[in-house]
């Protein structure tokens, strides 16, 4: 066995810091460095393998059982079926053992069968064959043999082995194009950049000559950051270093898109690779109808404790006196105490537990059968990831949902640009209709002056160039050298990873101006009169979401001296209609810094321009719900190019801090820019949002949106979803408030606000009378509430403030989320005093967070990738199925299972092993799953109409104390009932010293038996009725199954006491059933206690159903 691997570990964990480094070194190729180079520590790696199964072939029994008795039901009945092997007991262990051999069983196949799925997904992925260069050919060997320093071919629409730094491709740039859906659910296409000095190793010869090391980070779990160094050694000069970020690195479970071939070098492998520090198995949720049914079993267990403690005294006493003889059935034994134990135990249903794993695997497929819940367009229906939460879906009070992409399309549409004030929308609109083949300008205010126009022209060419989108190949080919004319610009496909950025390029290839694509780092646009213009790509300053901005830095080489486009005839359909003509020069060789971002990052970087009339647009747009951003530019003189240069190449090459140092080298650069104008982009709400959002808050769900949007954008998506409406009071929770007061004084006032109200009327948000409140906070004012006191003291107090806030409005607005805030938000709710179940729903890997930590996850199948879809408990088309998904389906399930729970705690008895067996199996189990599967208390249409209805059985309303008390005296009432009304109901009766039951009228002899018999009867009869009385949806499978159960029972009793199958008759029940049967009295006990039994019930719900209807008895007659 091999023992490396674990003496890494060791040596790394327990042997102290100084044999711990902070960074690997990577040979490539396994090429040392020259003699002479800088000495590096040498470390050991692991191979290529994915483990991702749970168990080996050694240890799947003793752990699956080790988990499996951790719950304390399964341990509860080995132990009692332990003490039943050890001492005489008046019940068979069969009784105990099989049904827990049967639920162990069937749960460890159902482990086993996953896992061995597991263990075969990881074989498939470790022995898939992957090409590798060794001495200058290309080898093929299984991907689990790959090492740290291998080198690496990938050919397109494969996945990548490991984690790769990016050397070449076959493409002249040095680019390629990636997808990362099974990673982070980005679905888009990606670019990568390969090593400057490697992209031109176009062949395995050349990729082998490489000799290099590589310096990085150890591996991390962060998706978006990698920190390194490449040296690339060139005879026996100095090496040059080179810096390698994110861009450069190609992660294991990517595909590579749009690129013939690639070549990387091995630096993660196996476990270390950022996937499988990624892979997280999801917690185990419970659901509150769970939790409730281990609350009731301890109290269940308390009282079997406390029978077996009193009869067991009861005895003792009885058996104290010399002189008393002993029947048959009680002689003194030893262990009184565990044979009570054992006799009694059938109070707790080891059934239940399987019959409640088969009602939520079977009801489950109710979802996935459900044609409303079908999306014809994305032909996808909804998906059940686990059936453990069925009920909960009944029981939600908190809904936390994204914005884009759940509550929007996420289906981006360039509306408008606004030029220094200028407003510019494409297309010709006649009549409402958009004219097809209309590619003039619509400026809806004024057209531009002559000096405007240079900006209008600087605008869209900063659109065409500020941005990270490709080209799909095979369009806008490579026949648009020169001066040569460009293919029919309706034909280039744009592919980027933010649709926001596809959209506007599209948007202004309407406009007139066109991304052709970026080749050999020159990026090429055709202007209006169909000229060609390059642009050398100096530099990018990429977008992230704290900077909330990108740049570039291009270098005009355009071959004439000048641009001289000569406008001709080009009109301004608006509402001056003005043409106008003139020539615009721009030098060859001016570098330009085009950067474009969210209004709040580029107004304070701006020293010129219109910004009023720029931020009054983008103003009035974010009030719309339009997405915008602003473009500004300078031009840079070499001097200060040379600067940024030497500034972004000290952070680059850093392997300490680079972010930081990065963050500071953009802040340098990015300031005294020109504003040209802003953008607005739509991303329409989805259908039936609006209804759907609607109808949850009248079923009394809190609905929250959480987004990284600007506030008023999500702001105006909210109005328009209804979940702000026009007389709701917004209260502000942000950095602009907070500019102003204090976190503390912000929190008072608010708190003032919302309780003043509050004190006065109900509570109940949704009740016409309350006063409607909307809260908005912002990802900073989130922070500040979440961080711990500059005193040093918990920052609870605000926390709770914070909550008493929340609790007092109608609806709240989380705007500039990150994704840990979100699941920070779920969290604070979840774990807030009242306990209320929560429900997250998304689309994108940024939802995944709040998914997972909330009590349902729902995924919506969006164009974000599968990723949320994957982590979550429920995935659905469309966030409308919401509605069906918890007001029909979860009202159901929560209904059904807690009949159902209740229901085996009511029924359970004692009695002859064989009848004891089958009354959980066949007698009265079937008839309570199929009521639990298939029961309609109201309507569907009637819980689609009238959302209310879900108030009914909120907060666990079916499995409170008080209904559980209530059937628990229905079970002991029918315990008494049947019981001493079979004593008592037959006259003159006198018990024999061998404990019969002598009747004088009718001379027959009730023995132990017989009477027994009896009370079975009545009670199989009485509990089934009960069911039958509950049942409000009749079909021909409840007759069939209920009646049909009670026909089964007396086929049975005939069968078992040897009447039908004579060879019986050696057994103790010997013509017991139909000895009973020919005494009159017999029939007449059966209906009369049957009767009584259920008179208490019959009553209850008369009474309630008269004088304290619910909501939903209220619409039964209706339905009727």
């Amino acid at each position: 066995m091999d023992c490396s691997l674990l003496r890494t570990l060791v040596r790394r964990y327990c042997a102290g810091e100084e044999n711990w480094v902070d960074s690997r070194t990577i040979y490539v190729g396994h090429k040392e460095p020259p003699p002479g180079a800088e000495a590096y520590i040498p470390q050991r790696y692991p191979d290529n393998r994915i483990v991702s199964s749970k168990y080996t072939f050694w240890n799947f029994i003793p752990k699956n059982l080790f988990e499996q008795f951790r719950r304390i039901a399964n341990f509860y009945f080995l132990i009692i079926f332990l003490v039943q092997l050890i001492i005489d007991t008046p019940t068979s262990p069969v009784t105990s053992g099989l049904p827990l051999f049967f639920v162990i069983t069937v749960t460890a196949i159902k482990q086993g069968y996953e896992d061995w799925l597991r263990h075969k997904a990881d074989n498939a992925m470790n022995q898939c064959p992957v090409h590798f260069i060794q001495h200058g050919k290309l080898v093929r060997k299984q991907s689990r043999k790959l090492r740290v320093g291998d080198i690496v071919m990938v050919k397109e629409d494969e996945t990548f082995p490991c984690d790769l730094i990016f050397l070449s491709s076959n493409r002249a740039d040095g680019t390629c194009h990636v997808t990362t859906a099974s990673l982070d659910g980005e679905s888009s296409h990606k670019t990568h950049y390969a090593v400057q000095d490697t992209k031109g190793f176009h062949t395995e010869a050349d990729v082998d000559s490489l000799h290099a090391t590589i310096e990085c980070e150890q591996p991390q779990p962060d998706l978006y950051k990698f920190v390194g160094r490449i040296n690339v050694y060139n005879d026996l000069n100095d090496p040059v270093v080179r810096p390698l970020g994110s861009e450069n690195l190609l992660l294991r479970g990517a595909t590579l898109k749009n690129t013939e071939k690639i070549f990387g070098v091995a630096i993660y492998t196996g476990m270390e690779t950022k996937m499988a520090l990624n892979y997280q198995s999801k917690s185990q949720k419970r659901s509150a109808v769970e939790k409730s049914m281990n609350t009731f079993l301890i109290v269940y267990l308390c009282i079997l404790v406390s029978k077996a403690l009193i009869n067991t005294v009861l005895k003792y006493v009885w058996q104290s006196e010399p002189f008393r003889d002993e029947p048959w059935y009680s002689q003194k034994t030893e262990s009184e105490r565990q044979r009570n134990l054992v006799l009694f135990n059938y109070i707790i249903p080891v059934s239940m537990y399987v019959t409640v794993e088969m009602q939520k695997f079977l009801g489950s497929y109710f979802i996935t059968w459900d044609e409303d819940m079908f999306d014809e367009e994305m032909g996808e229906g909804p998906l059940v990831n686990t059936s453990d939460l069925n009920e909960e879906l009944g029981q939600v009070e908190y809904i936390f949902t994204d914005k884009t992409g759940t509550l929007t399309e996420n289906n981006m549409a360039f509306k408008e640009c606004c030029i220094e004030g200028h407003v510019y929308i494409p297309h010709v609109i006649c009549n409402g209709q958009v004219l097809p083949d209309s590619s003039g300008i619509d400026m809806i205010d004024s057209s531009p002056g002559v000096c405007g126009r240079e900006r209008e022209e600087l605008f869209f060419r900063a659109i065409c160039l500020c941005h990270t989108v490709q080209v799909k190949e095979d369009h806008c080919g490579d026949d648009v050298d020169g001066p040569q004319k460009s293919p029919d610009a309706k034909s280039c496909v744009y592919i980027s990873s933010s649709p926001d950025e596809v959209a506007l390029v599209e948007g202004v290839q309407r406009l007139g101006f066109t991304y052709l694509r970026l080749k050999d780092n020159y990026m090429e646009i055709l202007n209006r009169e169909n000229d060609i213009e390059r642009f050398e790509l100096l530099e990018v300053l990429t977008f992230d979401s704290v900077r909330r901005r990108m740049s570039v830095i291009v270098k005009s080489t355009t071959e004439q001296e000048t641009l001289t486009e000569q406008v001709k005839s080009v009109a301004y359909v608006g509402v001056f209609g003005i043409n106008t003509s003139h020539s615009l020069e721009v030098e060859q060789g001016e570098i330009y810094l085009f950067c474009k971002g969210a209004d709040s990052s580029i107004f304070p970087r701006v020293i010129e321009g219109k910004v009023d009339q720029v931020r009054s647009r983008v103003e009035r747009n974010a009030v719309e719900g339009l997405r915008t951003l602003c473009v500004a530019y300078k031009k840079l003189e070499p001097e200060q190019y040379e600067d940024a240069c030497r500034l972004l190449q000290g952070a680059k090459v850093a392997l300490q801090d680079r972010e930081k140092k990065l963050a500071e080298a953009y802040e340098q650069i990015e300031k005294d820019l020109i504003l040209l104008g802003a953008t607005a982009v739509e991303d329409r709400l989805q259908e039936k949002a609006a209804d759907t959002i609607e109808a949850l808050q009248k079923a009394g769900i809190k609905v929250w949106v959480l987004t990284g949007d600007k506030m008023e954008t999500a702001s105006a998506t909210c109005y328009a979803c209804k979940l702000f409406r026009r007389g709701t009071q917004l209260l502000e929770l942000t950095t602009k408030k907070l500019e102003e007061q204090s976190l503390h004084d912000v929190l008072f006032d608010l708190s003032k606000t919302v309780l003043r109200c509050s004190g006065s009327l109900t509570r109940d948000s949704f009740s016409g009378d309350m006063h409607d409140y909307g809260l908005i906070i912002d990802g900073a004012a989130l922070s500040l509430i979440m961080k711990p006191r500059e005193d040093g003291s918990s920052s609870g107090n605000y926390r709770e403030l914070f909550l008493e806030i929340c609790r007092n409005c109608s609806a709240v607005l989380c705007c500039r989320m990150a994704p840990l805030q979100k699941a920070q938000i779920v969290k604070l709710i979840k774990f807030s005093k009242e306990h209320p179940i929560t429900l997250a729903i998304g689309d994108g890997a940024n939802d995944v967070s709040m998914i997972l930590e909330a009590h349902v996850g729902i995924g919506v199948i969006g164009k974000e990738g599968r990723q949320a879809a994957r982590n979550s408990d429920y995935a659905i088309p469309k966030f409308k199925h919401l509605k069906k998904m918890l007001l029909v389906h979860g009202h159901f399930y929560y209904i059904r299972i807690s009949e159902l729970v209740q229901y085996f705690f009511y029924k359970q008895t004692l009695y002859d092993t064989a009848y004891l067996t089958l009354y959980n199996i066949s007698f009265t189990s079937l008839p309570i799953l199929l009521y639990s599967l298939m029961e309609q208390h109201v309507g569907i249409d009637v819980l689609k109409r009238d959302p209310s209805l879900y108030r009914d059985i909120a907060k666990n309303a079916l499995l409170r104390w008080r209904v559980f008390i209530y059937w628990t005296f229905l079970g002991v009432f029918d315990a008494l009932v049947f019981f001493f009304g079979a004593y008592f109901i037959f006259e003159n009766t006198t018990l024999t010293i061998n404990g019969q039951i002598m009747t004088t009228n009718t001379s027959m002899m009730f023995g132990n038996w017989t009477f027994g018999t009896l009370v079975f009867t009545v009670m199989v009869f009485t509990v089934t009725l009960k069911l039958a009385l509950d049942t409000h949806y009749w079909t021909w499978i409840n007759h069939f199954v209920i009646w049909g159960s009670l026909l089964f029972y007396i086929v049975f009793s005939l069968l078992w006491g040897g009447i039908i199958w004579p060879f019986l008759s050696y057994q103790r029940m010997y013509y017991v059933f139909i000895y009973m049967l020919s005494s009159g009295p017999a029939w007449l006990g059966i209906i009369l206690l049957v009767t009584v039994g259920l008179l208490p019930d019959v009553l209850k719900k008369v009474l309630c159903r008269q004088l304290w209807p619910t909501a939903t008895e209220r619409t039964q007659p209706r339905r009727v």
